[in-house]
């Protein structure tokens, strides 16, 4: 493969952590809608967003692990599929934790009186806060790998 090819696959892997970032927006804003919605939740509308959702991560994903697997075969570039492995994990990660936050924004707010669901939604918070923080750093490994050939 010429170099540009690698160059095009590797732009595509960042268009795609983009498009993931923007996924997580749009998650987020519908979930706050969703809680508009509340003490009668619009639970339809919000079962169709977590379903569009779901797909557009799933898109995401296995358009990543093709990234992966070209980067590991054809380039021979282990260390960056590795860090590709390692995003996954981080990112399949940081779904779980932001659909318990969410369970638990709507656990607080129908149940205003419990301080525990406050102190629940600042825990995963935090976590959701280190996971990033795991995101970015493997991600500037992947950066700082993957421009070493230049």
């Amino acid at each position: 493969m010429v170099p540009s090819d690698f160059k095009a696959l590797i732009q595509r892997f960042y268009h795609l952590q983009s498009e993931r970032v923007e996924t997580y927006r749009l998650f987020e804003e519908g979930h706050e809608a969703y809680l508009r919605t509340g003490p009668h939740y619009d639970f339809d509308h919000y079962r169709q967003l977590v379903h569009e959702i779901t797909q557009a991560f799933c898109g995401i994903s296995k358009e990543v692990l093709e990234i992966k697997g070209r980067l590991h075969d054809e380039f021979d570039r282990p260390d960056l599929s590795e860090h590709i492995e390692k995003l996954q994990n981080k990112e399949k990660e940081k779904l779980e934790l932001t659909a318990k936050l969410q369970l638990a924004k709507q656990q607080a707010q129908d149940q205003p009186e419990d301080q525990s669901c406050q102190e629940q939604i600042q825990e995963i918070k935090h976590k959701i806060i280190q996971n990033k923080e795991a995101l970015s750093e493997i991600m500037q490994d992947f950066k700082y790998d993957s421009e070493e050939c230049d």
